[in-house]
């Protein structure tokens, strides 16, 4: 079993910043690509970033390139997510999601993750 577990979301003014941790534990030996979802009332779940294991290849939804940045530590089996420049169009609950396969590059659906989190909200002031 694969365990993924979000914190750092809150509360934030427009322009300001916030990094998001994801913690894994269980059997992650075999977690390739770990990256983030989100998803907004009344939105459909949307990509947002990606990054395979030895963090030498990522990927961005163009709606947050230039502002987020994905990073990995895997001796700690965590990924981040560090958001400047936030946006009242960030907000939304943001999921961690990981898998065995290389998708860093043309996996943006929700159903090509295999392992997810719970979620943390991240809320932008206008």
């Amino acid at each position: 079993q694969v365990q993924l577990v979000e914190s750092g979301g809150g509360l934030v003014q427009a322009g300001g910043s916030l990094r998001l941790s994801c913690a894994a534990s269980g059997r992650t030996f075999n977690i390739y690509t770990m990256g983030w979802f989100r998803q907004a009332p009344g939105k459909e779940r949307e990509f947002v970033a990606a990054i395979t294991r030895s963090g030498g290849s990522t990927d961005y939804a163009d709606s947050v390139k230039g502002r987020f940045t994905i990073s990995r530590d895997n001796a700690k089996n965590t990924v981040y997510l560090q958001m400047n420049s936030l946006k009242p169009e960030d907000t939304a609950v943001y999921y961690c999601v990981g898998d065995r396969r290389d998708l860093v590059g043309f996996a943006m659906k929700p159903y090509d993750y295999a392992y997810w989190g719970q979620g943390t909200q991240v809320t932008v002031s206008s």
